[in-house]
């Protein structure tokens, strides 16, 4: 019943709550600026004349998108431990840690997505601008690195903030490991004092706070980017 909820909780944990939401946007961004790095490297490999390349970062982004996150987490976090001591013929499986296996298949995952939106904004540059930076002078490398990449990186920018909005929400599978995220601080709350509704809840409204707000500012910068072109 609504008379019998106690969200005093909320207060009298609320610094271990915090505790968990600060990992929770500390992954996010390292791996959104991980999953940007790597995204960025696998879509000029993806536009690569060089075709084994091509065909490598092909096959590992499509890969990547047709399989759940969640089994991503499982298989990196269980399996690659078994398949490195099998490599190294040692004793006992290779201790990764759910910390660091988070990390590592988060910045993974995240660069399959992040390559078919820089992928997008380098082709969305006219090949005239490549020509002029061959008429410059300029090597391959050195065009993306000065010409075409800065506009690649403004023109999606918005969609690279959505997506990073959307791995903000997927961090909330790392519960499953164990690990003190903002959700897996409320499971281990609410399982040890009873209050599941009112942890959920609260949880609920914190995500959908940030969210909402974080989706509204997005929106707000891609119309001031569409009025500089």
């Amino acid at each position: 019943m609504m008379f019998d909820l106690d969200f005093n909780v909320i207060s009298r944990t609320w610094p271990y709550l915090l505790t968990g939401l600060q990992y929770t946007v500390q992954l996010t961004v390292i791996a959104a600026i991980g999953g940007t790095f790597f995204g960025t490297l696998l879509a000029m490999a993806r536009l690569s004349s060089f075709k084994p390349l091509a065909l490598f970062a092909a096959g590992y982004v499509n890969l990547m998108r047709s399989v759940p996150l969640l089994l991503v987490i499982f298989w990196f976090y269980f399996l690659v431990p078994v398949i490195i001591q099998s490599i190294t013929k040692s004793e006992y499986p290779i201790q990764i840690g759910a910390d660091r296996s988070a990390y590592i298949t988060f910045i993974m995952f995240e660069a399959a997505y992040f390559c078919e939106i820089m992928r997008a904004g380098i082709q969305s540059i006219t090949r005239g601008q490549v020509n002029a930076g061959y008429a410059l002078g300029f090597t391959y490398w050195q065009s993306m690195r000065l010409v075409i990449l800065p506009q690649a990186f403004r023109n999606m920018l918005p969609i690279l903030l959505t997506q990073t909005i959307v791995l903000f929400q997927d961090v909330s599978l790392v519960s499953l490991l164990n690990v003190t995220d903002f959700v897996g601080a409320a499971v281990k709350i609410a399982q040890r004092d009873s209050r599941i509704v009112e942890l959920y809840l609260f949880v609920a409204i914190v995500y959908f706070a940030l969210s909402y707000t974080l989706s509204f500012l997005v929106k707000r910068l891609q119309k001031r980017i569409a009025i500089i072109r």
